[in-house]
Parts: C-alpha cells; sequence; structure tokens
C-alpha cells in the first residue's frame, strides 16, 4: 500500500491517530496539507459545514493522486 492508499482507508474509517501520522511522514505536501485542515477542522471546528468541505477536498485529491501515481506506474 502507498500513502494514498493509506491515507484513504484511515479516512474511510476513522483513524485519525493513522491518518495524523501518515501527515507526518508524507513526502506528498499538498497530501500534508489537506490531511492537516481535515483534522484541523474535524477537531476544532464548529461549523460542520467546513468539516465536510475539508473532508471532501482530501478524499478528492486522495484519488486525483491515486490515479497520477497509478498513471505513472503504467508507464513505467
Amino acid at each position: 500500500m502507498n500513502h494514498y492508499e493509506h491515507a484513504l482507508h484511515f479516512v474511510l474509517w476513522g483513524k485519525w491517530d493513522d491518518l495524523f501520522t501518515l501527515m507526518l511522514r508524507s513526502n506528498d505536501d499538498i497530501l500534508r496539507k489537506r490531511i492537516e485542515q481535515f483534522l484541523h477542522a474535524y477537531y476544532y471546528s464548529i461549523n460542520h459545514h467546513e468539516i465536510i468541505e475539508r473532508h471532501d477536498q482530501l478524499i478528492e485529491y486522495i484519488d486525483h493522486a491515486m490515479k497520477i501515481n497509478d498513471h505513472h506506474s503504467l508507464n513505467v
């Protein structure tokens, strides 16, 4: 499993501690930033729309990165 697959698994199963650890270890700056924004909203925001928006942005980025990663691995 790569970082994106791990991130998707952690998000879908609500494993926030593991997601935080992945954020610290990832080399993908955008993934780290999306995770940070989501976790910050989840723990500190009282606005449910913001939490859902950050969650959706994280999922969208993971999906996008997985497609790019798959495309690159097929061309190798």
